[in-house]
Order: structure tokens, then C-alpha cells, then sequence
């Protein structure tokens, strides 16, 4: 039983050997053809160690200071107690002054954010930044913002939110 085996295995493998004429002439062309070039490898830059230094600095990845000022200190910062007004919830970037009106002795601002009109005037809160209205004049609405700084320490900014001018109005002929 083994030398049939045996005998049909040389058998199959003569005829497997067969049709090697073409695969040498495959390789005989293959080998004349020329090689593609290959790009050298860049040049490996050094490493350069770099020396972390801002040990002093407050972390990023930390909440800030939101501590009360010290008694006695006077210092700046924002009401965290005060319930907060629907434009707080927006960027002062995301929000637009689209006109005015008067109530009596009261002026108050038209602001749009997200598709939505809201009246505001002096005293208001707007913006994430502890935005109080100080002032609604015809042209612009003025606030003063209440900021932390890199330290953590409260600072006062002024801004100023323009009347949006609206595209191709007072182009009428």
C-alpha cells in the first residue's frame, strides 16, 4: 500500500513540472527589466529634550479659584448665588443687538440668540461672563463683564454689544 502511495505522490509531482517553462521565462524577463528607484530614508532628526518650567503657573486642567474674596480683602467677584437670566446661557459672541424701543422713562434692547428675541435693559445679565448691562443706548448695548485671570483673581472688563446694521437696508433708489 505504501509504494502506491509513494508511487502516485512522484506521479502527481512529474506532472506539476510540467508547465515550468513559463514561470522561467517569466522570471528571465523580470529580472531585465530595471528597478524602480527608491527614495533614500530622511535624515532622523536629533531629539531635544525640553525642560518644563511652569511649575509656578496655575494648572490648565484645574478648576479655577471660584473662592469668595477674603473678608476684609474688598476683592472682586461675580454674584455665584444669583439665579442666572436665559442670555447667560449664550457667548456675548452668539448674540445680537437688533434694535431698541422705549417704555416710558425705560430703554430697552432687542437681542436675538438662536432665532429667539429677548428684551433687555440696564441691570440685565447677558453673556457667560457675568455680563451686567450698564448702559442701552440706541447704537449699543455697554456691559461690564467680571473675568478670571491666569492667576485666578477676578478683573473687570467693559464691553460693548453693537447694533447689528443689517445688510442692504437704506439701499433703496
Amino acid at each position: 500500500m505504501k509504494r502506491i502511495l509513494v508511487s502516485f505522490a512522484l506521479l502527481a509531482l512529474a506532472g506539476c513540472s510540467s508547465d515550468l517553462d513559463d514561470l522561467k521565462q517569466f522570471v528571465r524577463e523580470s529580472d531585465k527589466r530595471v528597478p524602480p528607484k527608491i527614495d533614500p530614508l530622511p535624515a532622523v532628526k536629533p531629539f531635544e529634550p525640553f525642560t518644563y518650567e511652569g511649575f509656578d503657573l496655575p494648572d490648565p486642567f484645574k478648576p479655577r479659584k471660584l473662592a469668595a474674596p477674603k473678608e476684609g480683602g474688598g476683592g472682586l467677584a461675580p454674584d455665584l448665588n444669583r439665579r442666572k437670566e436665559p442670555l447667560e446661557a449664550f457667548p456675548l459672541e452668539q448674540l445680537k443687538m437688533v434694535g431698541t424701543l422705549s417704555q416710558g422713562p425705560d430703554t430697552y434692547a432687542l437681542v436675538r440668540a438662536d432665532k429667539t428675541l429677548y428684551r433687555v435693559k440696564k441691570g440685565n445679565y447677558m453673556g457667560q461672563n457675568f455680563g451686567l448691562i450698564t448702559d442701552v443706548t440706541d447704537s449699543e448695548i455697554k456691559l461690564k463683564e467680571i473675568v478670571q485671570d491666569s492667576a485666578g483673581d477676578w478683573a473687570e472688563r467693559q464691553s460693548v454689544l453693537p447694533l447689528l446694521e443689517e445688510a442692504g437696508k437704506g439701499d433703496k433708489k
